[in-house]
């Protein structure tokens, strides 16, 4: 548009300095070496705990991706329950917790209380006070105990133990090879039209009802 009444200088924007604001990455390697040592710095701080948390197989979201399974964010409350461990018990000895998750399929259930079961048998849990000798339900024995304290057994990532791991399984077929055994659509409109005239339904055979009554009086 061309300037108007005052001859206000129009406001352009041309001294943004935008060299001053370019940002480059030349720090990579140093950053992939600091990455590297606060891994190493991770694992001797929680030795001989593994680094990582337990982690339940999901299915990915979406039609398209659904035959994949990957890590969830935690556990539901039914599969610890169904494992029978306690939910405050849970995060104390490295499984996550999602107590907003729901289990949809009987299948997602079973396959997690399948793999938090897996963990229970692999954990060697220590007792709360070394010096008492007598232990609780569920605490390793002192051989244990001490193996896992020079190592022995010990692993620093489930991922290598309990790993998860994707079979996506996908058959081809005609559709004259497949037998049909039901009309789905039929059966679903079948029920959708009863349950939309149900009340209908009632009041004429609540009429006809009284109807006969009145006949034989």
């Amino acid at each position: 548009m061309a300037i108007k009444h005052n001859q206000e200088i129009q406001k352009n924007h041309f001294r943004k300095d935008w060299q001053r604001r370019v940002k480059v990455h030349f720090e990579q390697p140093g950053r992939k070496l600091r990455r590297r040592e606060n891994r190493v710095k991770k694992a001797a701080l929680v030795a001989p705990r593994p680094v990582d948390k337990l982690r339940p197989v999901v299915r990915c979201p979406t039609v398209k991706y659904n035959r994949r399974v990957r890590a969830g964010r935690g556990f539901s409350l039914a599969e610890l329950k169904e494992a029978g461990i306690a939910r405050k018990l849970a995060s104390t000895i490295g499984i996550s917790v999602d107590p907003r998750r729901q289990n949809i399929s009987e299948e997602s259930l079973k396959a997690n209380v399948a793999r938090l079961q897996d963990y229970k048998k692999r954990l060697i849990l220590f007792p709360r006070r070394s010096g008492k000798k007598s232990t609780k339900n569920g605490d390793a024995s002192a051989s244990e105990v001490t193996k896992a304290k020079k190592g022995e057994g010990v692993v620093t990532s489930l991922g290598s133990v309990i790993p998860i791991i994707n079979h996506p399984v996908v058959t081809e077929a005609k559709i004259k090879d497949i037998e049909g055994t039901e009309d789905a659509y039929r059966k679903l409109r079948l029920a959708r039209a009863d349950a939309r005239y149900v009340g209908q339904k009632e009041k004429r055979a609540k009429a006809k009802a009284d109807e006969a009554d009145s006949k034989k009086k």
